[in-house]
């Protein structure tokens, strides 16, 4: 790990022991990312890539291997709470207000009614929310719940967003305003995020590494580092160097099923 890595992941392994036998999910997973680098995990489906980012989170315990998160342990950085964790869907509570909502882990943390006001509202214009704090989720759309639970991962001022899927259930149209919206975001807070997906377009346009791996057990099969700029607009998927990347990433997961289990 050097000094400017934020995660670090070494011959990682995890088998799940379950009544069929063993399932072996990740298998000497080597990853490292960089500080402020968005990273993007893409594979076919059960291949371990929410898996991989769990134990980031300190959510599952690997088997084998090391990492480490911050300098630390994931159970380190999990109580230092050195990341926040946006799930695929909202998981807002609907009885409590869209600023409650975001306020729930600074309540749990003991911050002041006052510190806990300032970082909503801080959190809430960044993800272009200011004025629906006392909007309850269900009268928001489903593009606006989940930019709320952005939001509320924001709250505890994380170094680290980790992002399962987000915006997998919604519209092409949403998705891609809110990819739009997410790049900007990024570049404005200088997070490091980890990124799930299974959209080719969706992790070329939002990275500047794309980390591709195989069917279960998931392996990386590549590691792609994008020559796009920072700051992209939607038109970027047109160009030539989009459309290699996009063209390797595919090619990766072709190759990933070139075997059999």
């Amino acid at each position: 790990m050097t000094a400017t890595d934020t995660i670090s992941a070494r011959d990682l392994s995890l088998t799940f022991n379950t009544n069929d036998g063993p399932v072996h999910a990740l298998a000497n997973v080597d990853l490292s990312v960089r500080q402020g680098d968005f990273v993007s995990l893409i594979g076919p489906s059960g291949c371990g890539k929410t898996t991989l980012l769990r134990v980031i989170a300190d959510l599952e315990q690997p088997t084998g291997g090391n990492i480490v998160v911050n300098g630390v342990s994931p159970h380190e950085a999990r109580l230092a709470r050195a990341y926040g964790y946006v799930f695929q869907a909202a998981s807002l509570y609907p009885w409590r207000t869209i600023a409650r909502n975001i306020a729930l882990p600074l309540e749990i943390m003991g911050l002041s009614k006052k510190e806990q006001k300032a970082r909503v509202q801080h959190n809430l214009a960044l993800v272009n929310l200011s004025g629906f704090e006392k909007k309850y989720p269900w009268q928001l759309s489903g593009g606006m719940q989940q930019r709320a639970s952005i939001a509320r991962a924001l709250a505890v001022e994380p170094d680290l967003l980790l992002m399962d899927e987000p915006f997998g259930a919604l519209d092409e149209i949403v998705r891609d305003h809110l990819n739009e919206q997410l790049l900007k975001l990024w570049d404005k807070t200088s997070k490091t995020v980890v990124f799930v997906t299974h959209s080719i377009p969706e992790a070329v346009f939002l990275s500047t590494h794309i980390v591709v791996m195989s069917p279960r057990p998931g392996r990386i099969i590549d590691v792609i580092e994008s020559p796009l700029p920072r700051l992209r607009d939607l038109d970027i998927r047109e160009t030539p160097e989009f459309l290699e990347i996009a063209h390797r990433v595919r090619e990766g997961l072709r190759q990933g099923h070139s075997y059999e289990d």
